[in-house]
């Protein structure tokens, strides 16, 4: 197993989005559509994995004193890379997105991974825990796109499903439809732990 662990941790065991809580801001905001979970978290991913990696190899050459402020230095580093090729090839994608590109830069998730993994980790577990976590939180957030766009549009990655005379409910692409899917999907991935014994 070894290093698979860190992998798989942020898909069930650990994932960021209905275990530990963590990146709530743009899991309820932004996942309206299956296309914008999937956006963000690949944005996120990146963010991660990048992040880890440098605060990984740089962790015995930043002082204890500043190591907060030089760990959100490197997370705005690969953010401000993110926010620029999003902004130059997936336009659309980056004006649904608006402000929680730049706003990756304070999420919870990516600071918490710095702090509690990578800057007491090497490099090869660091990497995997970034990308085991991002796929974790983009698995989150585009299943939690793909249940709203589906129920309050009748689409998914704009795909319509529906004619145009059917029925949708369009609470869910109002914030109360973010807040109950999320809890939905909490509760059952808190069922699917018990059932596995996680």
């Amino acid at each position: 197993m070894g290093n698979l662990k860190y992998l798989t941790n942020g898909l069930l065991k650990e994932n960021p989005t209905f275990v530990i809580v963590l990146g709530t801001c743009p899991t309820l905001a932004i996942t309206t559509a299956a296309i914008n979970g999937l956006g963000m978290g690949a944005a996120t991913t990146f963010v991660l994995v990048f992040s880890n990696l440098f605060i990984s190899l740089l962790k015995n050459f930043i002082p204890d004193k500043v190591r907060i402020a030089a760990f959100i230095l490197v997370i705005a580093t690969f953010v401000t890379i993110v926010d620029l090729v999003m902004k130059a090839y997936t336009p659309d994608l980056y004006k649904a997105l608006g402000i929680f590109i730049p706003l990756i830069v304070v999420n919870c998730i990516i600071l918490g991974r710095a702090e509690a993994f990578a800057q007491k980790n090497s490099v090869l577990p660091s990497i995997l825990d970034g990308l085991g976590m991002g796929l974790g939180f983009t698995l989150a957030i585009t299943l939690m796109g793909s249940i709203r766009e589906i129920l309050g549009s009748g689409s998914i990655f704009n795909i319509r499903l529906l004619g145009d005379n059917a029925s949708t409910i369009l609470v869910f692409i109002l914030p109360p439809g973010a807040f109950v899917t999320y809890g939905f999907l909490i509760a059952i991935m808190n069922r699917i732990k018990v059932k596995l014994n996680i």
